[in-house]
């Protein structure tokens, strides 16, 4: 069995090679530009990780991370020019490097880019595997376009539950998803592909948390950005709107008030820590974290294979989920 580290390494020697052709450059060199800003590839090596969970690590394990990587960066892409965003990974994102149609373009012929390697896969498992993959796509997409309709409303208006199934559309499935994927490559059995399914949707809700959690709460240094950057912007956490549900009438005109600042008005984050801390947020969020840890825990515990082959995913689980950066 190998350690994240080790298949991450193995990855990324074979896709750091140029995955397009050279012409014409104005369309293949920006979708290569955004494969070139690396980033954690922790996608396509669950998807190794989950084919070697049952049998050894087979060639098409690699094809299918290769896809999953594409694809993930090519809703980056898109993301970036919805959201407006200038830097992806501290670096330009590729509309602001290029233009925006250029962008949508080469968004695009990743997206096609991403069949090419599922085609690639042998033939007994492809059929259940593009399966797999366009669903989780289709609920990308509509994970997307949930926060998106959020981002419109007042964050009373969002209701917690909602809120959640969103984080599971646009970033959860895609990681359980990747595992099953190589769970079908491994031979992994129809019961055990549901278990690993389940172990990485509740994974990623976790890791969302403990996202929101170090924006608010992490130590800059550690984490690498500035403290409360999702409060400067009044983004709707899970710690936002658990506490805009808990607290008091006279914390809620506080926080009204708070939220009515402007964005670079810095002052807001200490305050809005505090009343996140008066309202028990910051325990309630980590409570939260435990609930659907432990979830996907008892999901890779049910899987039935011998406890040694999971050690690799459930230490990667536990760096994920407590990590400080």
């Amino acid at each position: 069995m190998h350690s994240f580290k080790e298949l991450a390494a193995q990855f990324e020697q074979q896709f750091g090679k140029r995955q397009f052709p050279e012409s014409p450059s104005t369309l293949y060199d920006p979708a290569q530009y955004i494969l070139s800003l690396g980033g954690k590839r922790v996608r396509p090596v669950l998807a190794i990780m989950g084919n070697e969970l049952f049998d050894d690590i087979h060639p098409d394990a690699f094809l299918a991370g290769n896809a999953i990587e594409v694809f993930h960066n090519f809703t980056l892409v898109h993301d970036d020019i919805m959201d407006k965003a200038p830097l992806r990974r501290g670096m330009p994102t590729v509309h602001t490097k290029y233009n925006e149609p250029t962008a949508i373009l080469a968004g695009d012929v990743m997206l096609i880019h991403t069949y090419d390697y599922l085609n690639k896969i042998q033939s007994k498992h492809k059929q259940k595997i593009i399966s797999v993959f366009n669903k989780a796509a289709t609920e990308v997409c509509e994970g997307q376009q949930l926060d998106m309709d959020m981002e419109g409303m007042q964050p009373d208006q969002v209701n917690y539950a909602d809120y959640v199934n969103m984080i599971a559309l646009k970033t959860s499935v895609l990681l359980a998803a990747s595992l099953q994927m190589g769970a079908i490559i491994g031979g992994g059995s129809e019961g055990n592909q549901q278990h690993i399914y389940g172990f990485g949707k509740n994974v990623g809700i976790a890791f969302q948390i403990q996202d929101d959690l170090l924006d608010a709460f992490g130590n800059p240094d550690k984490v690498g950005k500035q403290q409360g950057g999702d409060i400067l912007i009044n983004k709707k956490t899970f710690l936002l709107l658990k506490a805009l549900e808990l607290c008091t009438p006279a914390q809620r005109t506080q926080m009204d008030k708070l939220m009515s600042l402007p964005a670079d008005d810095t002052s807001k984050v200490p305050q809005t820590l505090e009343l996140f801390r008066d309202c028990k947020v910051d325990q309630w969020a980590e409570e939260q974290k435990q609930h659907f840890m432990k979830i996907a825990f008892a999901h890779l515990e049910d899987i039935a294979v011998m406890s040694g082959r999971k050690a690799p995913l459930r230490e990667l689980a536990d760096y994920l989920l407590t990590r400080q950066h």
